[in-house]
């Protein structure tokens, strides 16, 4: 869907608006997400409100499951660039 796809809905007697469920669908919305509303010059903007506190890197690296000597940020980058192109090449 591109942001040029135009839908339309209908406001009900109780002020409810139903998303098309393309929309819905594609942006992986489900029953119950919060939505921060906003009064901008061409209408309202919804956006979607994150529903828990930001994690760190420190909170969720343990996650990770490596157990080997540290890489330095010069290998890290490596280890992308090389995967990257391999990515590319395989396409």
């Amino acid at each position: 869907m591109t942001s040029s796809t135009v839908h339309t809905t209908r406001l009900s007697s109780k002020g409810q608006i139903i998303l098309p469920s393309v929309i819905r669908q594609t942006k992986r919305w489900q029953a119950g997400v919060k939505f921060s509303i906003e009064l901008v010059e061409e209408g309202i903007l919804l956006k979607p409100v994150a529903t828990g506190p930001a994690s760190t890197l420190d909170e969720v690296a343990g996650c990770l499951n490596y157990a080997g000597k540290a890489k330095s940020l010069t290998e890290m980058d490596a280890a992308i660039s090389a995967e990257l192109k391999e990515r590319y090449v395989r396409r």
